[in-house]
């Protein structure tokens, strides 16, 4: 479809006064043929594609921003998960080296961030991966750009839970090595069921190996505008015109998403790749997925019935970008970062907001438990813990599920810790204080479920 004059001035008046931004185009770029016979080979290799084919990225995109008048927030890169280049990477200081090689490349090119530290352990590790594994709190705490994650489980594979036991170890020891910033390396950092490919936000974006050389993915925002309209819509207005309303402003955001997106791959000469659709909120007020749910009939975000309305709203999102762009892709629905989202930060410091009802919800969204502070003394197995349930959400459902989880050195249940930016601030939440740790202990796999046997 054309892009009408009318469609992009509407696009232009969402964008100065409902919140509108495209919240990043995501240039995702593959590193296998970086692979060199030594550390600093594959470093140097490494270092020279990024700044070659990532040189012109920020100029352009700012460009395009600027002459459509609409607000690109972030440029960000996605590259190969990096556990899988090998070469002459053999142990935990070559990844490290590494991840500095990565981090300083991100630097010279001006992206915000770069995703792919990255490693798919879902069935089981080999001994290059297990290396890794021990390198990322290190690599997360001496880096400031660099972003990790790692994929524990899939519908199909079930679900590692030696993975999801070494997991909570490692989320402890990054958080330790930033005490001072409030365990920050955490905020850089998910964990994943069902991992997808082309995922442009971070921390979890890694260009997976099934896509091109490179692509540009675009991710979209927009929860303002949705909040703005459900704020106006009529107090009476039934559920099925609400989900209605919130289709056709998804549709409106998709356009603007994939206007962006093609214009900026047909100036760098690459192929457009998807269109992320998710409300992604931020901490400025008007700009948060807890008030368009609220909008809806709640006192606070939390209350019986959210997990209704969240619902309601991933749905309608979905359905508004299928029918805008045939290229819909990465996650697609609504986040609930807490630290990020003005009202779920009060809904969480009020209590109508607990660990138990945003797990509830991560069975409806388009992610899972995101950008939220435990007390530092929570034990790893705990977070191991947090993190199983949260996985079998996703093996379950057919779902990408993910935890990005802070616990806060220091810091007890009621505090608050400050992340700067993007990340926001959070309170501590508290998390149930009765042990899991045998179960966590016991290792091995929890297999696939039966309804992953499709063939």
């Amino acid at each position: 479809m054309e892009y009408t004059q009318a469609e992009i001035l509407q696009t232009v008046r969402m964008t100065e006064m409902e919140n509108l931004d495209i919240r990043t185009v995501t240039l995702g770029l593959s590193l296998r043929d970086c692979v060199g016979d030594s550390v600093a080979e594959t470093a140097s290799r490494v270092k020279a594609k990024i700044n070659k084919r990532a040189a012109r990225l920020v100029s352009t995109v700012n460009e395009i921003g600027d002459e459509l008048g609409i607000a690109i927030a972030n440029k960000r890169i996605s590259i190969t998960p990096v556990s899988l280049l090998g070469g002459g990477v053999r142990d935990r200081r070559g990844f490290v080296e590494l991840a500095h090689a990565i981090d300083e490349a991100a630097a010279e090119v001006g992206v915000d961030f770069i995703g792919g530290y990255s490693a798919l352990v879902h069935k089981g590790f080999t001994n290059i991966e297990s290396e890794f594994f021990d390198s990322v709190p290190e690599a997360l705490a001496t880096t400031a750009r660099l972003c990790s994650s790692v994929n524990v489980a899939t519908t199909r594979a079930g679900i590692n839970m030696d993975a999801v036991a070494r997991v909570g170890h490692l989320i402890k020891d990054a958080a330790t090595r930033t005490r001072e910033t409030g365990g920050l390396a955490c905020a850089k950092f998910v964990c994943f069921a069902n991992a997808v490919e082309d995922n442009p936000f971070m921390a979890g974006a890694f260009h997976g190996v099934g896509e091109a050389e490179a692509v540009i993915n675009v991710g979209v925002s927009g929860p303002g505008v949705v909040a703005h309209a459900m704020r106006h819509a009529p107090k009476d207005a039934p559920l099925d015109e609400l989900a209605e309303l919130i289709k056709k402003l998804s549709f409106k955001l998709a356009r603007a998403g994939e206007l962006i997106g093609r214009e900026a791959a047909r100036r760098l000469n690459v192929p457009f790749g998807i269109i992320d659709l998710s409300l992604a909120p931020t901490p400025k007020f008007g700009d948060s997925v807890a008030e368009i749910i609220e909008a809806m009939g709640f006192e606070r975000v939390g209350a019986h019935g959210t997990t209704a309305a969240l619902a309601l709203l991933t749905d309608a999102v979905k359905k508004g970008g299928a029918m805008a762009s045939s290229n819909v892709g990465g996650m697609s629905g609504a986040f609930i970062p807490v630290s990020e989202d003005a009202r779920m930060i009060e809904a969480a410091q009020l209590g109508a907001l607990t660990l138990e009802k945003l797990e509830a919800w991560t069975s409806v969204c388009s992610v899972g438990l995101d950008m939220v502070a435990v007390p530092g003394d929570t034990s790893a197995e705990t977070l191991s813990a947090i993190i199983a349930d949260e996985m079998a959400i996703g093996v379950m459902n057919h779902k990408t599920t993910a935890v990005r989880i802070i616990p806060v050195p220091g810091k007890t249940v009621g505090d608050f810790v400050e992340f700067g930016g993007l990340l926001g601030s959070a309170p501590v939440m508290s998390v149930n204080g009765f042990s899991c740790e045998q179960f966590i202990r016991r290792g091995g796999r929890i297999p696939a479920p039966i309804h992953s046997l499709r063939n």
